[in-house]
């Protein structure tokens, strides 16, 4: 049994009965502390007995000094036969939610979008701020923190990295080395593998393995942290969760980014040198040679720019979706699985965007 607030709602979620009721009593007044409620939720609730009755009308008798008009809506129709068979007359007012018309729902997913965008925004601008401070003082930030989360978001993903990056290589220097032999300019593709590894491959491959390992573990963290209330713990030791948990994280991919994107190029080099030197018959001193011509500085820039853009999305994703979870273990696995959708997502739409800008 799980109850949460959700504005001014309180979700009730999963067995209501004699035996979850005194655990749904005591953590009632730490969910609604001052918080006004004026509904209650059951469509979570999928079986209720006498004693989970009796507990809704204890339930509002508590709240009904809080509120002028207490509303309980959701309730199936099971659970709905058993409040009326026990609860007494007129003690619980059950709400028949209105079906929404069209633009309605239309309005409600746009105010949602903006209020999380909101949200969103003003997360990001307080990470930027506490990195920012985090340069120059250490105040807030456990010992060794830096050291840890480069260790576990830079080296421990050397070995996938390399992995993916060897395939991708093999791949693009196969698959347009076949091409490129049908009109003699095989040695071509020396200039194709440098320009698109340093520019797009090793930025993109990078990010979107990054997204799905670090990502998904950095959501994880802090909606574990928050569901177990280490977040309002570290709030009452006057510590900012935000610096204290995600701005060692941030500097940490910062740095990270553009050795992992580096280290994706030089191997994805590797790939394509051997579809190029054992498939194609050019010479290494030819390949080698016509790979450092094509790369300039402003792609080597335009690459580490990208990397370290997308390492920032990654955070700043991932710690939004842990800080704005709810439920228990289940809300834990929708948030990781939310944030590392949304940084893959992210990631694409700005290469697209860097794509445009630096052609």
């Amino acid at each position: 049994m799980q109850l949460y607030l959700s504005d001014r709602t309180l979700v009730l979620e999963g067995e209501l009965n004699k035996l979850t009721v005194p655990i749904a009593a005591k953590e009632l007044k730490a969910t609604i502390k001052q918080n006004p409620v004026t509904m209650i939720d059951l469509s979570r609730i999928s079986m209720i007995d006498s004693a989970g009755v009796a507990f809704l009308e204890e339930l509002q008798l508590y709240l009904a000094p809080k509120t002028t008009l207490l509303l309980i809506k959701g309730a199936s129709s099971n659970v709905q036969a058993v409040i009326d068979t026990f609860s007494s007359s007129d003690s619980l007012r059950i709400t028949k939610e209105r079906k929404k018309g069209y633009f309605e729902e239309v309005g409600e997913k746009f105010i949602n979008f903006c209020q999380e965008l909101y949200s969103g925004l003003t997360l990001a601008s307080e990470i930027f701020y506490y990195s920012g401070v985090g340069l120059f003082s250490r105040k807030g930030q456990r010992k060794g923190s830096l050291t840890q989360q480069a260790t576990q978001l830079g080296s421990q993903a050397l070995p996938i990295v390399a992995l993916l990056s060897l395939i991708v290589g093999f791949i693009i220097a196969l698959q347009s080395g076949v091409q490129l032999q049908n009109f003699g300019a095989n040695v071509f593709i020396a200039d194709l593998l440098a320009i698109t590894t340093v520019r797009e491959m090793g930025p993109l491959i990078t990010a979107i393995i990054v997204a799905g390992r670090s990502g998904s573990s950095i959501a994880a963290e802090i909606a574990t942290m928050q569901v177990t209330e280490e977040i309002d713990a570290l709030k009452m030791m006057a510590l900012n969760p935000i610096r204290y948990v995600v701005v060692p994280k941030f500097h940490a991919i910062t740095i990270v980014m553009p050795i992992l994107v580096m280290f994706s190029v030089l191997v994805s080099e590797f790939g394509g040198a051997l579809i190029a030197i054992g498939l194609l018959d050019i010479a290494p001193e030819t390949f080698i040679s016509r790979s450092i011509a094509m790369i300039s500085i402003k792609d080597i820039i335009v690459s580490f720019g990208k990397s370290i853009w997308f390492a920032w999305v990654i955070v700043i994703i991932g710690a939004y979706y842990g800080f704005q979870v709810k439920g228990g273990a289940e809300g834990v696995g929708k948030a990781t699985t939310s944030a590392v959708v949304s940084s893959i997502f992210g990631v694409i739409v700005f290469d697209a965007i860097f794509s445009l800008l630096y052609l």
